[in-house]
């Protein structure tokens, strides 16, 4: 019998502190006006000092778990996606484990920035497909914020921090009907952490972005990758209920939007509340959407992302 993988439960976490546009005005050259016509951010949120990734992420595979109605011990794979792990190792996916009680399944990190969690995702769904798992907790969780310079308005007033997750399981329907994945490493200095361990770098230990050429490159790419991941599915943009884009920036969201012939009504759209949230901010957008109704059972759903790498990738879905 042909295995599927198929989403079971959602969940999503944030800070409880929240940073207005009002409070970047006093520390930064800008303007809640300016900040809201760029980027349609109004507020992010900010982990609290001694509040860890794993933190955040625990939280939100709770949730996910509680939605599922999966205890740990249904788990037998943990893949966590992150650009901020607690440590350099063990990975944040073995923190998690124990955090949660789930003992001897295969755990481990993926990094991939703001596409953390498309390749994540993308990873479990061939687990489950070939048999090696049968429930999987995929999360993706960053505290972008301890990776920001306060001081450089292009990054400070985009990124904030957050944990989305998504319990996985086999099925005999589809579920995860395609996926794309691609990476560019030639293209790495567009958006970076120039600092490395040890020798592994040099430079800034913050994030650097050239906001204008991702941009750029966010519009054009995405509206690849959408059309690409469709026909793969041998699927038209008509079939398609709900795109969950990454949650970078509002006038992306809407350019892809309009590549793919879909009015707003249909676009999950999140970034007004926390911003840029990395690896978390797809999960999170679709937590958003599963609990207040819009996004139903049967639907089909795109979600897309892009980030540092540069990397980018897509999957539909039948929710």
């Amino acid at each position: 019998m042909t295995v599927f993988s198929r989403i079971l439960g959602t969940g999503g976490y944030l800070p409880e502190r929240v940073v207005t546009n009002f409070d970047l005005e006093k520390i930064l050259d800008t303007s809640n006006e300016w900040i809201v016509e760029r980027t349609g951010i109004n507020t992010r949120r900010v982990a609290a000092e001694g509040e860890t990734c794993c933190d955040l992420a625990e939280q939100a595979a709770r949730r996910a778990m509680a939605a599922a109605g999966v205890g740990p011990e249904a788990i037998d794979l943990v893949v966590v996606a992150t650009t901020t792990p607690d440590q350099t190792f063990p990975s944040t996916a073995c923190l998690l484990q124990q955090r949660l009680g789930i003992h001897g399944c295969p755990a481990f990190d993926i990094q991939a920035v703001c596409t953390g969690f498309i390749y994540a995702l993308t990873v479990v769904d061939k687990f489950i497909r070939s048999g090696s798992a049968q429930r999987a907790l995929v999360v993706g969780a960053d505290t972008i914020s301890r990776i920001l310079n306060w001081e450089d308005r292009g990054t400070a007033i985009l990124f904030g921090d957050g944990a989305g997750a998504v319990v996985v399981g086999a099925a005999p329907e589809p579920g995860v009907i395609s996926a794309s994945l691609h990476a560019d490493g030639s293209f790495k200095d567009l958006l970076q952490v120039p600092r490395g361990i040890g020798n592994g770098g040099t430079g800034s230990p913050y994030m650097e972005m050239r906001g204008n050429e991702v941009f750029r490159m966010a519009v054009n790419i995405l509206g690849r990758i959408v059309d690409e991941t469709l026909e793969t599915a041998s699927m038209t943009r008509s079939d398609l209920d709900w795109l969950v884009p990454h949650q970078a920036n509002i006038r992306i969201i809407q350019a892809t939007a309009r590549k793919l012939d879909l009015p707003m009504e249909r676009v999950v759209v999140t970034v007004g509340q926390h911003g840029n949230t990395s690896a978390a901010s797809v999960p999170l957008a679709l937590d958003v959407a599963v609990r207040d109704g819009r996004i139903q059972r049967g639907q089909t759903l795109l979600m897309e992302a892009f980030g540092g790498g540069l990397t980018w990738g897509s999957i539909l879905l039948r929710y």
